[in-house]
C-alpha cells in the first residue's frame, strides 16, 4: 500500500502562519500597517484646511460641508465594530486590504468629485471602508509580535500618530497653496492613491495570512442591531448643532439607549448559541476593560473639544492661515510623542494609574497656560508665545494615551483581538463626537452670548478713532451702532460664508481711512469674543479630565509590564 504524499499544511490561524516569520519579515509587515494607519489618520487632518477652497470651487452649501467632514466620522463609526469582528471571522489580511483597495478607490473618486454630492457619497464610502482597514492594524500586532515584544512598537505608533495628526494640516495647506497642476484641493484625495497602492502591494507579500485562532461566525444580526443603536447615538451628535438641536435629535439620542440594551442582551444569547457575539460579553467582565472604555471616552471628548476650539481660535481668533495655525499647533503633537517614546516602555508601566492623573493634571495646567496667554495679549498673540502652553497639554495627553490604551487591551483573549480594538477605535470615534457637541453648546453659545460685550469693549477705542478722523459725534454713534449690530449678527451666523443684511453698509467704507478703524476694531472684537468662549471651553474641558482623573481610581494600582506590551 503506497503512502500519499502530503502536503504541507495551510495556515488558517493569523497567529500560527505569523510565528513563522522571520525579524525581517515582521518589521516589513509593521511598516505595511503602519501605513494604513498613517493614511487614515491623515486623511482625518487634511481636508479640515481645504474646507473654503472645496466650499467655492464646487459651489457647496454649508449643509454639504458639514457632510463633508461629518460623513467620513460617521460611516467611520458606525461600521468599526463589524468591521473589527470581520478581521476576526474572515482573516485580518484579507479585511487590511479589502479595506486599503476600498479606500484608494474613494480617494480616487473625491479626487474627481464634480459636484458637492459625489464628494460626500465618496467620504461617506471612504469612512466605512477606513473601518475595515483600521481595527486590523491592533489585531495584526496582536498576533503577529509576544507580549514582551510589543512593547517596542509603542513609541513608534506614538509618534506616528502624533505626526500625521500635526502633519495634516500643513501638507493640506500646501497642497492647497502649491495649487498642484491648477488642481486646487484635489490632491489631498489624490495623494492616497499611490500610498495605497504601495500598501496594497507590500500587504499581499508581506501580511500573514488566517484569521482567529478560534472559529468564530459573523453575527449579522447583533451586526444590524449595532449598526442602528450607534446611527441613533452618532448621527444627532453630529449634525445636532448644526440644525440648531430640533426635537428629533434629543428623541433619536434617548431611543439610542433602549437599542444598546437590545444589542447587549443578543450578545448574551449569541454567546449561549454558538460562542460568537459581535462582542464577547466577557471582555466587560473585566473591570479594567469596561472601565477603560468609558475613560478613553471620556478623555476623547475632552481632546477633541480642544483641539475643534483651538483651531478655531487661531484661524477666526486670531485671523492665522492655514499653515500658520497648523504649524502653530505642532507643539501639541510634539509633547505627545515626546512622552511615548521616552516614558512609554519603562517609566508609565510602573506609574499605574498614577500616570492618568499626571497627564491630566499637566494637561488641566497647560489648558489654564493657554487661556492666560490669549487673555493677555488677545489678537497680539504670536506663536511663540503659545508653545509652553501646548507643549503641556501635549505631554498630558500621551501620559493618559499610553497608560489607558494598555488598560483597555492588556488581558484581551487574541481570538477577540479584531472585536475588541474595533470596540476601542468605536468608542474613541464616539466620544469624539460626544466632545465636539458638548463643547460646541459651551463654545458657540458663549460665542453669541458675548459678542455685544466684547465689541462693547472696543467702542472707546473705535470712537477715539473716529474723532481723530473729524468724524462728528453723532455720525460717530450712528458708525458705531451700525458696526455692532453687524458684528453681532455675524457671530450668530452659523454659515460664515453668509454675510447677514447688517453688514451690507458699504456708505461706511467709502472713507478708507474711516472703513480701516471698523475693521481693527471688529478683529479686536472678534478676537476678544473667541477668546471669551475659548476660557469658558477650557472650564468644560478641565472638568471632563477632572473627571477622568476621579473615575480612573477604579483602574488597577499598577500596570503589569507584560500587560501593558500586550495591550501594544
Amino acid at each position: 500500500m503506497s503512502k500519499t504524499t502530503e502536503k504541507p499544511k495551510k495556515h488558517t490561524s493569523a497567529q500560527e502562519h505569523s510565528a513563522t516569520f522571520t525579524h525581517r519579515q515582521r518589521t516589513l509587515a509593521l511598516v505595511v500597517v503602519s501605513m494604513g494607519f498613517v493614511i487614515d489618520l491623515l486623511d482625518n487632518t487634511i481636508v479640515n484646511v481645504a474646507i473654503p477652497t472645496i466650499q467655492s470651487n464646487l459651489g457647496a452649501s454649508y449643509a454639504m460641508i458639514q457632510w463633508i467632514l461629518a460623513g467620513y466620522a460617521m460611516t467611520f463609526a458606525l461600521l468599526l465594530i463589524t468591521g473589527g469582528r470581520m478581521g476576526d471571522v474572515f482573516g485580518y489580511k484579507k479585511l487590511f486590504l479589502g479595506g486599503v483597495a476600498g479606500f484608494t478607490l474613494a480617494s480616487l473618486l473625491s479626487g474627481l468629485a464634480v459636484n458637492p454630492t459625489m464628494l460626500v457619497v465618496s467620504r461617506l464610502f471612504q469612512g466605512s471602508m477606513a473601518a475595515l482597514m483600521v481595527p486590523q492594524v491592533m489585531s495584526l500586532m496582536q498576533v503577529m509580535y509576544k507580549p514582551e515584544e510589543r512593547g517596542a512598537i509603542n513609541g513608534l505608533f506614538g509618534a506616528l500618530g502624533g505626526l500625521a495628526a500635526s502633519l495634516g494640516p500643513v501638507i493640506g495647506g500646501l497642497l492647497i497653496k502649491v495649487n498642484v497642476a491648477g488642481l486646487s484641493w484635489r490632491p489631498l484625495f489624490l495623494i492616497n492613491i499611490p500610498v495605497g497602492i504601495l500598501t496594497l502591494l507590500a500587504g499581499f507579500k508581506y501580511l500573514p495570512d488566517g484569521k482567529s485562532s478560534h472559529p468564530l461566525k459573523l453575527d449579522l444580526v447583533g451586526t444590524g442591531i449595532v449598526l442602528v443603536a450607534m446611527t441613533l447615538l452618532v448621527f444627532p451628535l453630529i449634525q445636532g448643532r448644526e440644525l440648531g438641536w430640533p426635537l428629533w435629535a434629543y428623541l433619536m439620542l434617548a431611543a439610542s439607549i433602549p437599542a444598546f440594551a437590545i444589542f447587549a442582551k443578543w450578545q448574551k444569547v449569541k454567546n449561549r448559541r454558538d460562542g460568537s457575539p459581535l462582542i464577547a460579553p466577557s471582555l466587560f467582565e473585566k473591570r479594567s476593560f469596561a472601565a477603560g472604555l468609558g475613560i478613553n471616552m471620556i478623555f476623547e471628548a475632552a481632546m477633541l473639544g480642544f483641539f475643534l476650539t483651538f483651531t478655531l481660535v487661531l484661524q477666526i481668533g486670531l485671523g492665522f492661515s492655514a499653515i500658520h495655525a497648523a504649524l502653530t499647533g505642532l507643539p501639541v503633537a510634539l509633547g505627545i510623542g515626546f512622552t511615548m517614546a521616552t516614558f512609554g516602555q519603562k517609566v508609565i508601566p510602573a506609574l499605574g494609574r498614577r500616570a492618568i492623573w499626571i497627564g491630566t493634571t499637566i494637561m488641566s495646567l497647560g489648558l489654564f497656560i493657554l487661556s492666560l496667554v490669549l487673555h493677555h495679549y488677545a489678537f497680539a498673540t504670536a506663536s511663540w508665545q503659545l508653545i509652553p502652553g501646548q507643549l503641556m497639554v501635549g505631554i498630558g495627553m500621551g501620559f493618559v494615551f499610553a497608560s489607558l490604551f494598555a488598560v483597555v487591551l492588556s488581558g484581551v483573549d487574541v481570538k477577540h483581538a479584531g472585536s475588541a480594538s474595533g470596540i476601542l477605535n468605536a468608542i474613541q470615534q464616539v466620544g469624539g463626537a460626544i466632545g465636539i457637541a458638548l463643547i460646541g453648546v459651551v463654545f458657540f453659545g458663549q460665542l453669541n452670548h458675548a459678542a455685544a460685550n466684547s465689541f462693547n469693549l472696543q467702542a472707546p477705542e473705535l470712537s477715539h478713532k473716529l474723532t481723530a478722523l473729524h468724524v462728528p459725534v453723532d455720525v460717530q454713534g450712528l458708525i458705531i451702532a451700525r458696526t455692532k449690530q453687524c458684528f453681532v449678527d455675524r457671530s450668530h451666523e452659523k454659515d460664515s460664508q453668509v454675510i447677514p443684511a447688517s453688514c451690507v453698509q458699504k456708505d461706511l467704507y467709502q472713507n478708507k481711512a474711516i472703513g480701516d478703524a471698523i475693521t481693527s476694531s471688529a478683529l479686536k472684537a472678534n478676537s476678544a469674543n473667541f477668546n471669551h468662549a475659548f476660557k469658558y471651553g477650557m472650564v468644560f474641558e478641565v472638568s471632563l479630565l477632572a473627571l477622568v482623573f476621579g473615575l480612573s481610581w477604579v483602574l488597577p494600582k499598577r500596570i503589569d509590564k507584560s500587560a501593558y506590551a500586550e495591550a501594544f
